[in-house]
């Protein structure tokens, strides 16, 4: 469905991406992960069409789409969640949402009538109601995934959609995405809490520096040394290496 390949990403000097390529099959959910600042929310930027790349093409399901902006990639079924939750704060939640559905339910009936129904998806439906800005963090998580799956996306790219959240409010939401996987939408997403990464993601790229520095299976990604070492810093493979045969 998506097919990234070879973006580079320079701001002046700085080069944010470098190179980087990566794929998602239709129907799966794929993971982005690497250390703070290594370029993932950039490399996510790109493909959601807010930022040209320096270099590189992004294609999806088959077609080029490296020169069209965000707005024509959400018409053709690519969303993305922000990293930071701003929500509409005059708006109550079903209109927060509604403001998603728009894109593709002109008349108001029918974007309230969408965004009911994708605010009980994700576990919203008694809440919208209520101002957006009295929810909680784990409140304005679920309404900035619900704002994204009202425009019915065929791609949701979702950034740290977890983060912040406490182990219960984890456990809570990983259903919800895998409902949304289940219900035909292919998910790509950047997320730190390795515990979602390992219950959710069939693949996962590792991004260090702004480059690819692996791919695969969660758990043998996990193992690999250059990934240990890009996370815990030079020499830490090693360390645990050791430290695993002492212990043995």
């Amino acid at each position: 469905m998506l097919d990234v390949q070879d973006i580079t990403m320079r701001f002046g000097g700085l080069v944010a991406v470098s190179g980087a390529s990566l794929s998602v099959p239709k129907g799966a959910i794929v993971g982005l992960i690497g250390p703070n600042g290594a370029g993932k929310t950039t490399l996510f930027t790109i493909i959601a069409g807010f930022q040209a790349p320096s270099a590189g093409r992004v294609a999806f399901g088959g077609q080029d789409i490296t020169g069209k902006p965000a707005h024509i990639r959400a018409r053709l079924g690519i969303a993305r969640t922000f990293q930071i939750v701003q929500p509409f704060a005059g708006l109550n939640v079903r209109e927060n949402i509604a403001v998603g559905a728009y894109l593709r339910h002109a008349r108001r009936a029918d974007a309230h009538a969408r965004a009911e129904e994708v605010a009980r998806r994700v576990g919203l439906g008694v809440d919208l109601d209520k101002p957006a800005a009295s929810l909680t963090v784990a409140g304005r998580k679920r309404l900035e995934l619900a704002r994204a799956l009202a425009t019915e996306p065929l791609l949701l790219l979702l950034d740290e959609v977890l983060a912040g959240l406490n182990p219960s409010e984890i456990r809570d939401i990983i259903p919800v995405i895998q409902a949304i996987r289940d219900d035909g939408v292919t998910i790509l997403m950047i997320e730190h809490v390795m515990q979602a990464v390992m219950n959710l993601c069939s693949h996962v790229h590792v991004l260090a520096r702004g480059r690819m520095i692996a791919q695969g299976a969660p758990r043998d990604v996990c193992a690999d040394p250059a990934v240990i070492e890009a996370y815990l810093g030079k020499g830490a493979a090693g360390r645990i290496e050791a430290g695993e045969a002492s212990d043995a």
